[in-house]
């Protein structure tokens, strides 16, 4: 019978998520932390992406809330919370963490779209900002400005992954690009769901998506100006994160933004090296 330590274990490593190579640097105890919790994020976002049924995604996500509350109250059940909740007092996980991320997996069943910038803002701050958070206090800090630093980072990445995602997102019928930016670059949101050519990559399109880029660039730069000199080694797995989601920015830019018909995506072997390369030089 499989432990809820290896469950956790094998749920992260399938993911192929850049998180965990970042994760294989720390030490022992801070690893099963972040591997339990990013497990739960992995279960809750399945929810949503693996379940095609709105109203039984709905009763999973309520299900996973009852969860969380009982296993604080000392009666896990699921074994991602059995893994994680031995390590939540020691990196002060809480509830709100967790429910917060539930609670943005809801947003994604009850909004496909984003009217502007600050509604993206809380979906962000609920899926990234905080997860972001409990990863800061997984991997230590001395100074409320790591905090900080990691609700930037955190947006900074799923702003990442929104650019990457454009055109699985519209497969699915989402628009997370605020509707008042399609806007003021003349994309309609329908030519958006088609992903169809010679439309496709316009001038419009391309215009939007550097808008999008720029804004996420000066996150990472905010984000990386905030974090404290004496919390830079604890946070060192943030900043391999960082550094190869940003590296994948770089792809897609300098790709043209081809996100409407393809993932792009870096080799293991290179989110390797560049976790490799920013454990030996710190940033």
């Amino acid at each position: 019978m499989t432990s809820p330590q290896q469950y956790v274990q094998d749920k992260a490593a399938a993911s192929g998520s850049s998180f965990y190579y970042a994760f294989m640097f720390l030490p022992p105890q801070r690893r099963a932390a972040i591997t339990a919790f990013y497990a739960f994020c992995r279960e809750v976002d399945d929810v949503v992406d693996e379940t095609h049924d709105a109203q039984l995604a709905a009763t999973k996500l309520a299900w996973w809330r009852q969860e969380v509350a009982r296993a604080f109250d000392g009666q896990p059940s699921h074994p991602v919370m059995t893994a994680l909740m031995p390590l939540t007092a020691e990196f002060d996980i809480e509830v709100r963490h967790l429910d917060a991320v539930i609670e943005g997996c809801q947003m994604d069943l009850d909004q496909t779209r984003y009217l502007d910038y600050p509604g993206l803002q809380r979906y962000c701050h609920l899926v990234a900002g905080l997860v972001g958070e409990v990863a800061s206090n997984i991997f230590g800090h001395t100074s409320p400005a790591t905090t900080e630093y990691a609700h930037r980072l955190g947006q900074a990445m799923q702003l990442t992954n929104i650019i990457r995602d454009v055109g699985d997102d519209a497969r699915r019928g989402r628009i997370y690009l605020p509707l008042s930016e399609l806007q003021q670059f003349d994309v309609k949101a329908h030519e958006l769901l088609k992903r169809e050519s010679p439309w496709g990559y316009s001038e419009r399109f391309q215009a939007l998506m550097c808008f999008q880029a720029e804004r996420a660039h000066r996150l990472y730069d905010e984000a990386l100006a905030l974090l404290p000199e004496a919390d830079r080694q604890a946070q060192k797995p943030g900043l391999m994160m960082a550094n190869i989601y940003r590296t994948l920015l770089h792809e897609i830019e300098a790709d043209g933004f081809q996100v409407l018909h393809q993932r792009t995506s870096l080799t293991p072997l290179r989110k390797l090296w560049i976790a490799v390369r920013t454990h030996w030089r710190g940033r």
